[in-house]
């Protein structure tokens, strides 16, 4: 049985997962065109995978977690550039398989879905004082 309150963690489960979300997004835009990783190989763009979690351990109310992050598996782009110190033997660099396009649309997404869960918790919040309020 599922409470009112739920709703707080339900939506703050999903506000913490969306803002991990923006951050791996920025991460990935802030890296696009980084030749060299921390590892010493291209970067590679990190996707965060989500899971269900029930809350308190009720079925009836289930927020949500980051399961993990992983690396894409897309290939990295490869540009011809037999300037940079980086070019392999033919004259080209492996850069980052990052999609700023992609990355941008799932930001906006991640954005929306964060601002939906905030005025959930808003909304309910007024729901809570209203029923407070009665019989005052």
């Amino acid at each position: 049985m599922s409470s009112m309150l739920d709703v707080f963690k339900i939506a703050g489960s999903a506000l913490g997962a969306q803002s991990v979300r923006m951050n791996t997004t920025a991460s990935n835009l802030a890296n696009a065109d980084s030749v060299v990783g921390p590892d010493g190989q291209p970067y590679k763009a990190k996707q965060v995978v989500f899971a269900a979690k029930p809350v308190d351990g009720s079925a009836d109310a289930v927020g949500v977690q980051v399961e993990q992050v992983v690396d894409s598996a897309a290939p990295g782009r490869m540009v011809y550039d037999p300037a940079n110190p980086a070019a392999n033997t033919d004259g080209y660099v492996e850069m980052p398989n990052v999609n700023v396009v992609e990355e941008m649309v799932n930001m906006i997404s991640a954005s929306r879905s964060y601002q939906a869960n905030a005025e959930v918790m808003n909304t309910a919040r007024t729901l809570i004082q209203r029923t407070l309020s009665i019989g005052q």
